[in-house]
């Protein structure tokens, strides 16, 4: 049951039960400062802000509101059940009520808090290392003594009385912090400061050179835009005055052509009234008519007849 417990009050970005828990809009609970450094971290690669639980994505930081009931259940837990609170190593000699160790001693295979630490033996052989309950993987299983020493003909880690008397006598030994290789490592490390400086110093010229590009190319695409407008603006010059050109001889054909089919318009009536008249004259029965109204119209009738004439020469 408590493990269940334990589950539920667990936050799933630091395996921890939850301290000041609080929740998000889609219902899932963290702690404060986790959901914090998650949301800073995903804002550091240009992420919009999400649900380290279900994923869902808010366009801006949401309101974290305090779960006040999960904080007094996940409090009250801790304080019914201390194995769960820190690294679960508690001091050996504090048998009474359990409190966190802050040390174990290799030596006394046992753990201390901090008052045990302050009167526990300062000589050498009392070594003190961070909380743990794997002290045994320390000693050497044949001697129980600390493990020092390490046999670089057989690849293993020895105590003195192996070195002494033990099955690697003569054999070519070291200290443990000499063969743990820390000098070769700090010597890769200063191999590496001048690459990752180097690197840097490239990535930097790499920026530069981008932003560079970009300047040049802001520049080119305005140049473009400021070329490309001017020739809009002269072809449209140009059209308007193409199509004010084509206006004007279109209203003056139109004017003259007007004019001449008025003109014409007037002849054609003159024509139909000659023709009317003619054919009256033509409908008289009496001579003397035709012949008198000939005479009243004698020089229209000549004109018409010298058509005639010049349209048959």
């Amino acid at each position: 049951a408590a493990a269940d417990l334990r589950a539920e009050l667990t936050c799933s970005v630091c395996q921890d039960i939850y301290t000041d828990p609080v929740s998000l809009p889609c219902g899932h609970n963290f702690c404060q400062g986790c959901i914090r450094r998650t949301w800073e971290w995903q804002e550091s690669i240009e992420e919009d802000p999400s649900c380290p639980e279900c994923r869902q994505k808010y366009r801006k930081k949401p309101e974290l509101k305090r779960n006040r009931s999960l904080c007094n259940i996940a409090e009250r837990f801790l304080s019914t059940h201390p194995e769960h609170n820190g690294t679960g190593i508690f001091c050996t000699y504090c048998v009474h009520s359990p409190v966190a160790a802050a040390k174990s001693c290799l030596l006394c295979e046992a753990s201390l808090c901090n008052t045990h630490v302050r009167v526990h033996s300062k000589s050498a052989e009392h070594v003190l290392i961070e909380p743990t309950t794997s002290m045994g993987n320390r000693k050497c299983s044949a001697h129980k003594e600390l493990l020092k020493y390490y046999c670089c003909e057989d690849g293993a880690c020895i105590c003195a009385s192996c070195c002494l008397a033990g099955e690697h006598r003569s054999h070519r030994v070291e200290l443990l912090n000499e063969a743990s290789q820390k000098e070769k490592l700090r010597n890769v490390l200063e191999k590496l400061s001048p690459e990752t400086d180097e690197n840097e110093r490239g990535a930097q010229r790499l920026q530069e050179h981008r932003r560079e590009v970009e300047e040049k190319a802001a520049s080119e695409t305005e140049r473009v835009t400021v070329l490309f407008r001017g020739i809009r603006e002269q072809l449209e010059t140009l059209e308007k005055r193409l199509l004010s050109d084509i206006t004007r001889q279109k209203e003056e054909l139109s004017l003259q052509l007007t004019n001449l089919i008025h003109e014409l318009d007037i002849k054609k009536a003159e024509l139909s009234r000659k023709i009317r008249h003619i054919e009256e004259l033509c409908n008289m029965a009496d001579p003397l008519t035709v012949l008198q109204e000939q005479e009243s119209d004698g020089a229209a009738f000549c004109v018409a007849e010298g058509a005639d004439s010049n349209k048959c020469v």
